[in-house]
């Protein structure tokens, strides 16, 4: 077996991890792929088709480039078994929670706990477009990330019109009480998968790591929109929530305009 060593310097989060896998999907003998996503570097353990998976990810313009081949012993698929039962859990929790904050969001009236379940959302979408379609075709893939970016991009939009609805006009104020007992359960609920990531026997490989810091990201959004609740009950105005909610708003569509690159 072979192991090729490649780096991509614009891979910056798992959005091109799964745009690279969608890439190399159909080349036969490719039997593993490591992500280094913070170095920048994958790994590719395969037998020969070296230059069809040299000109695969030079063809995806991110910049990548061989740095090595060498021969490799064969590796265990086990550790990769486990990692996507792990990633499975952890896109469960994540639409769960997507489905708990849009209802409470939109029945409390808060963008903030709305622009969050978004998020949860983006989050699912990037878990899930590794794990859907499993054995399926490239096109099918594509057409999955597709729908998904015009998706968030959309409700994402619609978000800021709402936004700027209330910022103009007079609404009622948003139910902080709801906004911060929500997020404190959304809080628990990033916390757990954090604790399933980490205990994960491949937690060391880049990853997975990069999955803990898109968690650990949800984390401090999930702080901002607690005390944004409180911002609203002590100032006695909606501005803290409608702030939050466009900050996060703004990270979603940046996280869709990356999954659209995969329907591409």
């Amino acid at each position: 077996m072979q192991k090729s060593l490649f780096k991509i310097s614009q891979m910056d989060c798992p959005s091109e991890e799964n745009l690279i896998r969608m890439k190399l999907n159909d080349i036969n003998g490719i039997k593993k792929l490591e992500f280094d996503i913070p170095n920048r570097y994958l790994t590719v353990y395969h037998n020969d088709h070296t230059d069809q998976i040299n000109e695969a990810i030079e063809s995806l313009n991110l910049g990548g480039k061989k740095v090595s081949t060498e021969e490799t012993a064969e590796i265990n698929i086990e550790e990769e078994l486990n990692q996507k039962r792990v990633l499975w859990y952890v896109l469960i929790i994540n639409f769960l929670f997507f489905v708990i904050e849009l209802s409470s969001g939109i029945l409390s009236r808060s963008m903030g706990l709305v622009a969050d379940s978004l998020d949860m959302l983006a989050d699912s979408f990037v878990y899930a477009l590794s794990l859907i379609a499993v054995g399926g075709s490239l096109i099918k893939k594509k057409r999955v990330a597709s729908l998904a970016g015009y998706f968030q991009i959309t409700l994402a939009l619609l978000g800021f019109i709402e936004v700027v609805r209330r910022f103009t006009g007079a609404e009622k104020f948003p139910d902080f009480s709801t906004m911060i007992l929500v997020s404190v359960f959304a809080l628990i609920a990033n916390g757990i998968c954090l604790y399933l990531l980490q205990k994960s026997k491949s937690k060391h490989e880049a990853h997975m790591k990069a999955s803990m810091i898109f968690t650990s990201n949800d984390v401090i959004i999930n702080i901002g929109v607690i005390i944004a609740g409180v911002l609203v009950y002590y100032l006695n105005s909606d501005i803290p929530d409608l702030a939050i909610g466009t900050i996060v708003f703004l990270i979603v569509i940046q996280g869709a305009r990356r999954i659209l690159k995969l329907g591409k």
